[in-house]
């Protein structure tokens, strides 16, 4: 069963791309010390957790990242202006709440939203852009804004809204890649008997070109990588192209991203189990850590492990509990299963 605290606490961490340590980092230390071998942080920033075996060397990988904005501009009276950090869109900002991480601690800010009396009918059809995004962080001028402790690289992200909407399901910001990073916190406490030789890492800065991936593979030089992202469920207006639904299951890729056999291993492993998987056609690279893994050193058998989310990249990220607790135990059965095997196409 989630541990709804646990993971309220996980998706309310700080942590956008690049600064991860300002919260996220020590919250996944502190969950898994007790149950690893050994626990290391890397030059960019990953935890890598190593839980030792004699079998092959696995990767699993969830980016406890955040998208979010950086401040580029405070004008004379004290607004903010913003760039994206990571694929933020503009839209998703209006009217809404900002948590921004200054000198002098956290503090909020609100993007404007001009009221339809006083716009003019052409300005109502146009889209918000970043241009037109301005942050109000109640400061009455440029000075107060800075003794508040706002400057030009101040980051922030969404403001916390974690809301129970059913018995099953939530809505919150940031369950990208939140609610994986949750599944592999307690996939590290449920796990058992193993043979493989497994780090699991929580790594940074996917958000911005899976940077964190990219060295803890090269340094680790896994046999195996599997990645940990959400991915896309059926939702309004997705006109019947996405597959996966919330509440069927743990989702997992097929496609030039991921190694045939590794793949037909999960399946059995799940038949083993009782476990229905989604399936996700993935033509191109999936845009997970599975990307980079895959080509590290002389190649790696990758292999993409998902839970269905709606409305991705908004604040209001839906998931259903049962496929969080089905994907735990799903990946709890998959690495204690794994045992050395051919993996060449």
């Amino acid at each position: 069963m989630v541990d709804i605290e646990l993971l309220r606490k996980v998706v309310e961490a700080p942590g956008v791309s690049g600064y991860e340590f300002l919260g996220i980092r020590d919250v996944v230390i502190e969950e898994v010390k007790d149950y690893v071998d050994e626990v290391k942080v890397d030059k960019l920033g990953n935890v890598i957790a190593h839980k030792k075996g004699n079998g092959p060397k696995v990767m699993i990988a969830a980016h406890m990242d955040k998208i979010g904005v950086m401040v580029n501009h405070i004008d004379k009276d004290g607004y903010l202006h913003i760039v994206p950090i990571g694929g933020v869109d503009p839209r998703t900002l209006v009217a809404q709440r900002i948590r921004f991480f200054t000198d002098k601690g956290e503090r909020f800010g609100v993007v404007g939203h001009i009221p339809p009396h006083l716009q003019k009918p052409e300005d109502r059809k146009k889209p918000a852009d970043w241009d037109s995004i301005v942050v109000d962080v109640g400061a009455e001028g440029k000075e107060e804004a800075e003794e508040m402790g706002f400057r030009v690289g101040t980051v922030g992200e969404f403001a916390p809204a974690f809301t129970r909407l059913t018995e099953n399901r939530i809505a919150t910001p940031y369950l990208d890649d939140r609610v994986c990073l949750y599944a592999m916190i307690e996939t590290v406490k449920a796990l058992e008997n193993h043979e493989a030789d497994i780090y699991f890492v929580a790594s940074v800065q996917e958000e911005v070109g899976l940077r964190g991936a990219r060295v803890a593979s090269y340094a680790i030089d896994p046999e195996i990588g599997i990645a940990m992202d959400v991915t896309f469920a059926k939702q309004v207006g997705d006109k019947g192209k996405i597959v996966p639904k919330l509440g069927g299951g743990p989702v997992m890729d097929v496609g030039p991203n991921i190694n045939p056999k590794l793949r037909a291993f999960a399946d059995e492993v799940a038949k083993k189990y009782g476990i229905e998987l989604q399936v996700e056609a993935s033509p191109r690279p999936t845009g997970t850590d599975a990307n980079i893994m895959q080509i590290n050193r002389e190649g790696v058998a990758t292999a993409v492990l998902s839970i269905p989310i709606r409305y991705m990249h908004s604040q209001v990220e839906t998931v259903d509990l049962r496929d969080i607790d089905k994907t735990i135990e799903f990946a709890k059965h998959l690495l204690e299963e794994l045992k050395p095997m051919d993996l060449t196409p």
